[in-house]
């Protein structure tokens, strides 16, 4: 038995062997190729082509590109003639390897430069121009077709329909379709224009209108207005234009949606100090910088001990997000406790000393980071889209959707299930009542302003990620912070919360039609109009702390 089992295994592997040896032999590289192609004679050529044509390897475009600009020599010699490709600085690489060799002056100048026949740059032309559609990455692919189609030349329909029939992705799917339905709108006969039209409608393809447009201009000059083509046209224009607003809409929406989870995470705190002490903080601006810049002090620490290119690289931004909330919570409680504390209930006092501290806070920017912008990269983990229903959301944008959801989450945790939250519930509701039962306001008092300095650094770290990260960028907030605070009712955090989607949505979605100035100017009055008619906000407060 044992005997039998030892002649199996050794059976096996000599099997093994011949088959992997027996692959290497079938398999050639894009090179070999390349290299053989070069030397065959114009009756082997074709064959060299078709195989050619299965490769997607990118190397083919950049040795065609020295072959036809008379970068590639021959060298005979007696051991075998050899193709050699000039790269720099007089060093040669092996077209059939890669391989670097060094070459003599004498062998140097024995080199005969070699050159493709003007049939065969005409073939290699064809490959090169499909090389995209066979690449690796599906985005290329997406990339290649589109070029294809738009160009609108015969001789690329072939290829797309060979691609169409193996590709495995349906986004590259679709859009091999809808560059064969574009190419088919100048190639084809009359039944073929009408199905491309017809494909192209299904599709809602933006890239086709201009070419639909085309098609149509020609049937009316034609004076076929009433044909079947200039039909089927006419409904693609309007199905794909359809098509456009919606996506236009939805895409406002987004923007708002994502424009208002910052203003929430912003507001938060502003709603929370503002309630609690009667501080109008115009420094609170100036916290969301300092998330911001905390943001960019964590990336350049990630790049100096990893670098920008590795993955570890993308965790700066988890390690950034809490870093922010600390570091901002811990100047907000040095500033309670040396200024603030003395401005409890005396706003015009305290508008005019935090408007100090931000002028202040902004040259203290300026002089340690410099008056210009600085550069706050992306996560490669964040690059890129989110694809739904033919909408592209950003990864960035939900990213700071989902952490405004979890500011709210964690904030509600405190408030509702915490002594600390139910102290900070009790002198928002009456301060001298919670003094009279034993709770040490003062305390609170502090806690919770570091609470919201920290919360407005979470806005600015998440901010860094879709704005600049500069001195003033918090007071591009803070206007519309308080507008969040005031509309939502002093104090209360679920009004804040729905105050600011409101106000993002609102604001995304009159911009398009409006206008950016136009479509701020128009929030504005509705807000205005808005507190007419409820002063108190959406859920004004009713307490007898509030009337003293």
């Amino acid at each position: 038995m044992l005997f039998n089992r030892g002649w199996i295994c050794l059976l096996s592997v000599i099997l093994t062997l011949i088959a992997q040896g027996s692959t290497e032999v079938s398999e050639r590289s894009v090179r070999t190729v390349m290299a053989d192609l070069m030397l065959a004679e114009r009756s082997e050529q074709s064959g060299l082509i078709d195989e050619l044509s299965t490769f997607g390897d990118t190397i083919i475009a950049d040795i065609y590109e020295a072959w036809r600009t008379g970068g590639i020599f021959l060298l005979e010699q007696d051991s075998g003639d050899q193709l050699l490709q000039f790269t720099s600085a007089q060093q040669w690489e092996l077209v059939a390897t890669g391989a670097v060799v060094s070459l003599t002056e004498v062998q140097a100048q024995a080199a005969n430069k070699q050159r493709p026949a003007r049939a065969l740059r005409k073939q290699m032309k064809r490959i090169i121009d499909t090389l995209g559609l066979k690449a690796e990455d599906p985005s290329l692919r997406i990339d290649s077709a589109i070029k294809l189609g738009r160009s609108q030349k015969s001789e690329f329909i072939p290829a797309l329909e060979a691609r169409l029939l193996i590709e495995p992705a349906v986004e590259v799917q679709a859009a091999l379709k809808e560059a064969l339905a574009i190419s088919w709108l100048a190639n084809g006969d009359a039944s073929q224009v009408v199905q491309a039209v017809d494909t192209l409608k299904e599709l809602h393809s933006v890239a086709a209108r201009a070419f639909l447009e085309e098609v149509l201009e020609k049937e009316r000059n034609s004076e076929r207005a009433d044909s079947a083509l200039s039909t089927a046209c006419t409904e693609a224009l309007a199905a794909i234009e359809s098509y456009i607003k919606k996506q236009e809409f939805f895409g406002s929406f987004f923007r708002g949606f994502s424009t208002g989870s910052v203003l929430l995470i912003v507001s938060f705190g502003l709603a929370i100090t503002f309630g609690l002490m009667g501080v109008i903080n115009m420094a609170h601006g100036e916290f969301v910088a300092i998330g911001g810049y905390v943001t960019f002090l964590v990336q350049n620490i990630f790049i100096n001990i990893f670098g920008l290119s590795s993955s570890a690289f993308g965790w700066y931004l988890i390690v950034a997000l809490p870093t922010s909330f600390l570091v901002a919570a811990a100047i907000g409680l040095g500033m309670e406790k040396s200024i603030i504390r003395f401005l409890y209930r005396r706003p015009l006092e305290s508008l005019l000393c935090t408007w100090g501290i931000s002028m202040v806070m902004q040259q203290g920017f300026r002089l340690i980071f410099g008056a210009a912008n600085v550069q706050v990269n992306n996560p490669t983990w964040l690059m890129g889209n989110w694809s739904f229903a033919g909408f592209q959301m950003s990864y960035t944008r939900l990213l700071i959707i989902a952490i405004a959801l979890i500011v709210v989450a964690l904030t509600w945790l405190l408030l509702r299930q915490t002594n600390l939250g139910l102290h900070i519930r009790a002198v928002m509701q009456n301060r001298h009542m919670a003094s009279g039962l034993g709770i040490p306001v003062a305390r609170v008092n502090t806690m919770t302003f570091a609470l919201g300095c920290g919360l407005a650094a979470i806005g600015g770290a998440v901010l860094s990620q879709i704005g600049n990260v500069g001195p003033s960028m918090g007071q591009a907030y803070i206007v519309d912070s308080f507008m969040v605070v005031v509309t939502g009712s002093v104090g209360n955090l679920l009004g804040a919360g729905l105050s600011a989607m409101g106000i993002g949505l609102v604001d995304q979605l009159l911009q398009p039609s409006l206008g950016p100035v136009m479509g701020k100017i128009t929030v504005f009055m509705v807000i205005i109009l808005f507190l007419q008619w409820r002063p108190g906000g959406l859920f004004p407060t009713r307490s007898r702390s509030l009337d003293d």
